[in-house]
C-alpha cells in the first residue's frame, strides 16, 4: 500500500511539474495564435498593441530556473526565448523596414537578453547553447531571425510535451516549401541554411529524404 501511495504521489508531482512548465509559455502561445498566421506571417502592429503581455512573458523567462527542466522542456524554452526576444527587438524599433537595419546588420551579436542572471545575444542562444548542447538540426527550422530568408515563425509556443512533433512538422513544411527549396532527385536547389550549417545535417540527401516524398538520390 505504501508503495502504491508513493507511486501515486510521484506521478501527481511529475504531472503538475510538466503542466507548470508547459503553462509557462501560455502567454506566448496566445500572442502567436492571435498575431501570427498559420503560414508564419507576423502582424507586428497587432503585437505592438499587446507588447506589455510579451514583456511580462519575457520577464518570466528571465527568472526561470532551467535546472528543473528536462531536455525537451529546456530546448523548448530556448527556442521560445530566441523567438520571443526577436519579436521584442522588432517591436522596440517598430516600425522597421528590415531587422538588417539594426546595428549595421549585426543585431544578432548585440548582448542584451537577460536570462537567469546572464546576458546573451541571439547568436549566443543559437550557437553557444541550442546547437552545441542539443545537437538537433531541426532547430534551424524553429528559431526565427525575422529576416525573409528565415523559416516562418510557428504560430504556437514550443512545449516539451509536443516538441518532437512540432520540430518534425516545421522541418517538413520548410523543406517542401518551394519558396525556400526546389527538390528534384537529380538536382537540389536548397536554402542557404543547408550550406551555412551543413555540419549539423550530415548527409543532406539522407536528412531531406526523411521529410519529403520526393525521391532524393544520395
Amino acid at each position: 500500500m505504501k508503495h502504491i501511495l508513493l507511486k501515486l504521489v510521484c506521478t501527481l508531482l511529475l504531472t503538475n511539474t510538466v503542466s507548470l512548465l508547459s503553462a509557462q509559455h501560455d502567454t506566448w502561445n496566445q500572442l502567436l495564435q492571435e498575431h501570427v498566421t498559420s503560414t508564419g506571417k507576423v502582424n507586428y502592429a497587432g503585437l505592438q498593441s499587446d507588447r506589455q503581455q510579451l514583456q511580462t512573458y519575457l520577464s518570466q523567462l528571465s527568472s526561470t530556473d532551467l535546472s528543473e527542466k528536462n531536455p525537451s522542456e529546456a530546448l523548448a524554452f530556448w527556442i521560445n526565448a530566441y523567438n520571443a526576444f526577436t519579436v521584442e527587438l522588432i517591436l522596440a524599433n517598430y516600425p522597421l523596414g528590415s531587422i538588417m537595419e539594426l546595428d549595421g546588420g549585426s543585431v544578432w551579436d548585440r548582448v542584451w537578453i537577460n536570462l537567469s542572471g546572464k546576458k546573451y545575444s541571439l547568436n549566443d542562444i543559437e550557437h553557444k547553447i541550442i546547437r552545441p548542447q542539443f545537437k538537433d538540426p531541426r532547430i534551424h527550422f524553429a528559431v526565427n531571425c525575422a529576416a525573409s530568408s528565415c523559416p516562418p515563425l510557428l504560430n504556437q509556443a514550443y512545449t516539451g510535451a509536443r516538441l518532437d512533433e512540432q520540430l518534425n512538422n516545421q522541418t517538413r513544411k520548410f523543406i517542401n516549401n518551394t519558396l525556400f527549396n526546389q527538390l528534384d532527385k537529380r538536382q537540389l536547389k536548397l536554402s542557404k541554411i543547408f550550406e551555412w550549417y551543413g555540419e549539423d545535417f550530415g548527409s543532406l540527401p539522407t536528412f531531406i529524404s526523411r521529410y519529403t516524398q520526393t525521391t532524393i538520390d544520395a
